[in-house]
């Protein structure tokens, strides 16, 4: 560049562009991590298809289950807001009781969030504009709380700063800047009132006519989140200061509750519960959410992404013994999406019908190899003959045509399998303790693990059945009837409503069937007659064999026919889903993966970070053999391995002394000097902190036994 030029003059030349780094995306990773990259990026689209589907479905869902108790809190706060604004409000509550909507929610907490965002949203689009959402963790003093509220309402920034001389003249400039204000309900007041363009009339304390109020005027509603967790004190002096404003600012409180409506007797006194107006509000529960996902997501031949039992069993253990949270469910479904198509390359067949039959055709070497190598395709291989054998293992074109007809064959077993098994809960989830599991869920598990009609309780379930009544009965087959007409089974259907055609006609035909009792109450008259013991061994002899040799009435005939019939359809279409070949591409297996990423281990997790810290601070300088530890580590991870090679308990100085001595390895020092592993002020402060921090960490603790030592804590100290 020249720089030539007739006057003088400062020349500024700018630095070429350097060429930035991309972020990876979404894709990048998924490649990055895949089995055969030949098909990341197809696996990549289906994935993010299906985990869109599951994320849409979900939250239609969730919308259809809380419709009904939004609904009712949206129309508790309409009533709440037009009582205000008419005479009938001073017969219905006093003037100082705050409406408060009580919301039972149920302990699954992580699921909460999204109930309140739905609800705050219905609000702010139908009821009004004014609404804030708190939760306890941002509310720990009176002030933090009612900055949160001014905030949520006033959309800006408040400052709760109670000095109003500072407040005048430093905060006056500061305030124009920002918009800050007071933090007080007065403030709060002030605002709305201009907000609405009415001026506030009367004093505060006393009455207002009903006519200062406008109709337009909307509620302001505060949502608190988690009522157990707030501070009892903050939210009674919140309440109290509430009620001293209810007459110049249309107040509505909703409580989140997850235990029982007791906790409002809890944490409030009487003095401050007298003040609301409580109604109280029931959601779903849990157990019937996770139901209805069920439905949706998992026992649907529409949803090609499958689980094995032993998967299902992970998540199932962790919803029903540790949160009870369907939110947290669908994320571990969703993770086990991820999972498999990152690391199963013929999970390209796992999509629709009529794609996967095209995904299928093009299959190339290493995927036919691939399928050649699954145990379920060997298991079918074994069962041909030896010359098709051989062709399946070297004919790739022979290969590629099986795999479509197998293909069609794995989403017929879909198409049917479902069907059968809501058939079979019908008839088994009534019966008296509940044989074969009182959900569907528990039955599913049964059926992708076994046989299900190999099962001792599928006989007994049976056996109950046998004994139902004919009214019971002919209800059960019905429902089983309208399963059926939703798919394309028709042969089935035909025959299940031939049977309900001929129950129907058992009523019309009973009046022209014999009485056959009659023959086995015969041989008991004669019991009642004086008679001596052969002739009672006679009697009963005769009774037992009449037992035997009765026959059949036309419904017991008919029943055992029906019962017949729905254990061939049982035997036909529940078989599990490891005897179809290629189910390998649809179901996912690795139970142990999905228990390591939701089943967290933090203990181990330390503890490989201790001991390898290379892998996590991604230095191959700090990489050392026979699971030693390098000396230029940090001090944290020193000193764990230092404590390792003690005993139950640890002398502190001949741990600082063997710290000082790795340390000054790792600075440098001449060995053979004098102050090599001398402990100065630096090596001491850094070996403290290392301890408290293994301290913290639960490693190790202080003792009474003596006071220079500490006690280890983890195995192999004693």
């Amino acid at each position: 560049m020249s720089t030539s030029s007739l006057s003088k003059g400062c020349f500024v030349f700018k630095p070429s562009p350097k060429k930035r780094k991309k972020a990876l995306g979404l894709e990048s990773y998924f490649i990055r991590v895949c089995e055969g990259a030949e098909s990341s990026q197809l696996r990549f689209k289906l994935c993010q298809d299906l985990w869109d589907k599951i994320k849409t479905e979900t939250e239609v869902l969730q919308d259809e289950l809380n419709r009904t108790v939004l609904d009712s809190l949206l129309e508790f706060i309409r009533k709440c807001s037009s009582t205000r604004q008419h005479d009938a409000w001073a017969s219905q509550m006093r003037a100082s009781e705050i409406p408060t909507a009580a919301l039972m929610l149920g302990v699954n907490v992580p699921d909460h969030d999204m109930t309140f965002q739905s609800l705050s949203e219905l609000l702010r689009q139908s009821v009004t504009p004014l609404v804030a959402s708190i939760q306890a963790k941002e509310c720990g003093a009176l002030k933090q709380l009612m900055k949160k509220v001014l905030e949520g309402l006033m959309d800006t920034e408040v400052d709760d700063d109670s000095d109003d001389d500072e407040e005048e003249e430093e905060g006056r400039e500061q305030s124009q800047l920002r918009r800050s204000m007071h933090c007080s309900l007065a403030t709060l007041c002030d605002w709305y009132m201009s907000k609405t363009k009415k001026p506030c009339g009367g004093t505060l304390g006393k009455k207002r006519s009903s006519s200062v109020i406008n109709e337009r005027q909307p509620p302001v509603v505060i949502i608190f989140k988690d009522l157990e967790a707030f501070n009892p004190r903050v939210l009674q002096d919140f309440i109290l200061i509430c009620s001293r404003y209810i007459q110049r600012l249309p107040l509505a409180f909703i409580f989140g509750i997850a235990t029982s409506p007791s906790t409002i007797q809890r944490v409030l006194p009487h003095s401050v519960s007298s003040l609301l107006c409580i109604e109280l509000f029931q959601s779903l529960s849990c157990t019937r959410h996770l139901t209805t996902v069920f439905d949706k997501l998992i026992l649907t031949p529409s949803f090609p992404f499958k689980l094995n039992g032993r998967v299902m069993q992970v998540l199932m253990s962790v919803f029903l013994y540790h949160d009870f949270s369907v939110r947290n469910f669908i994320k571990g479904l969703q993770l086990a999406l991820l999972e498999h198509f990152a690391s199963q390359p013929l999970s390209v067949l796992c999509c629709g019908k009529e794609e996967a039959l095209r995904n299928g055709a093009r299959l190339g070497p290493g995927d036919l190899e691939r399928v050649r190598q699954l145990p379920s395709f060997g298991r079918y291989v074994e069962k041909q003959e030896a010359q098709e054998q051989d062709e399946l293992m070297i004919d790739d074109n022979y290969l590629k045509d099986l795999c479509q007809k197998l293909i069609k064959d794995l989403h017929k077993y879909h198409k049917c399998y479902y069907p059968i098994l809501r058939c079979l809960h019908t008839l088994t989830s009534s019966l008296p303790r509940y044989p074969l599991g009182k959900q569907i869920r528990e039955l599913h598990l049964i059926c992708l693990e076994r046989n299900v009609w190999e099962t001792e309780d599928y006989q007994s379930a049976m056996k109950l059945l046998k004994m139902m009544a004919k009214d019971e009965l002919i209800l059960l087959l019905q429902r089983c009837a309208e399963i059926l007409q939703t798919v394309k089974m028709k042969n089935d259907l035909v025959r299940l409503e031939e049977l309900l055609s001929r129950f129907k006609q058992l009523d019309a035909a009973a009046e022209t069937v014999p009485n056959v009792e009659e023959n086995l109450i015969s041989p008991a008259k004669n019991l009642q007659k004086k008679t001596d013991l052969f002739q009672l061994q006679k009697t009963l002899l005769e009774m037992n064999e009449s037992r035997r040799s009765k026959k059949l009435t036309p419904f017991q005939a008919l029943r055992n026919e029906a019962l017949e019939l729905i254990d061939s359809l049982v035997k036909s279409y529940l078989s599990p889903p490891e005897s179809k070949p290629l189910y390998e591409a649809c179901y996912y297996s690795s139970s142990a993966a999905v228990r390591r990423h939701l089943n967290a281990t933090p203990r181990t997790s330390i503890q490989a970070a201790l001991s390898s810290p290379h892998l996590y601070l991604q230095n191959d300088s700090l990489k050392t053999e026979d699971g030693t530890v390098s000396n230029a580590a940090p001090d944290i991870c020193i000193a764990y391995k230092l404590h390792l090679e003690g005993g139950r308990l640890i002398n502190l100085c001949d741990w600082l002394e063997a710290y000082a001595t790795v340390v000054s390895a790792a600075e440098g020092n001449d060995p053979n000097s004098d102050s090599f592993g001398k402990v100065d002020e630096v090596k001491h402060a850094h070996f403290i902190r290392a301890v408290s921090e293994l301290e913290f960490l639960g490693f190790i603790k202080t003792t009474r036994q003596k006071t220079d030592h500490v006690a280890r804590l983890t195995w192999g100290g004693c």
